[in-house]
């Protein structure tokens, strides 16, 4: 399979009908994001850099899958990634899968509305308690809060925060 075909098979237009009004929750999000990235490091600094984001519909328009790159290409990456983001009605939520290749960093969450804002909670591949916020969001823009705790007794200690806006 060509590259082409294998990117015509995986792409949709738009969502899927019988799961559209499912599909809300994070449709607002096609298309593409340019963003600015606040990484909290551990030593108590404050890293600032440039990142890109895009959103699509895939399979079939079952799922909305998206592509984060730190910094802006053609930079070389040091985040290079993606989430797969699938509705399961059973549940009443998403199932969020992050896979990062670059740092070996996957995560696996659940999504729900809470309120105004989009919150996802669930571990990464370390073993961590993460907890993914999309909050202030608008048509345009949106920021993005990454959390992590190593027990639930723990406070949630900010990690990364993305201050995206539509290009």
């Amino acid at each position: 399979m060509t590259t082409s075909s294998f990117l015509t098979a995986l792409a949709s237009e738009g969502p899927s009908a019988e799961r559209a009004q499912d599909m809300a929750l994070y449709g607002w999000l096609i298309g593409n994001w340019q963003m600015e990235t606040l990484h909290h490091c551990d030593d108590g600094t404050i890293e600032n850099l440039p990142g890109e984001i895009h959103f699509g519909w895939v399979l079939e328009g079952r799922a909305i899958q998206d592509i984060w790159i730190r910094p802006r290409r053609p930079e070389p990456s040091i985040m290079y990634g993606t989430t797969l983001r699938v509705f399961d009605a059973a549940i009443d939520g998403w199932h969020i899968i992050w896979s990062d290749p670059l740092n070996q960093d996957y995560s696996r969450q659940i999504g729900r509305a809470e309120g105004k804002d989009i919150v996802q909670v669930g571990e990464d591949s370390r073993g961590m308690k993460t907890r993914w916020r999309f909050t202030e969001i608008t048509s345009d823009s949106f920021h993005w809060i990454g959390e992590e705790r190593t027990s639930d007794s723990d406070p949630w200690r900010i990690t990364y925060e993305h201050f995206a806006r539509r290009v």
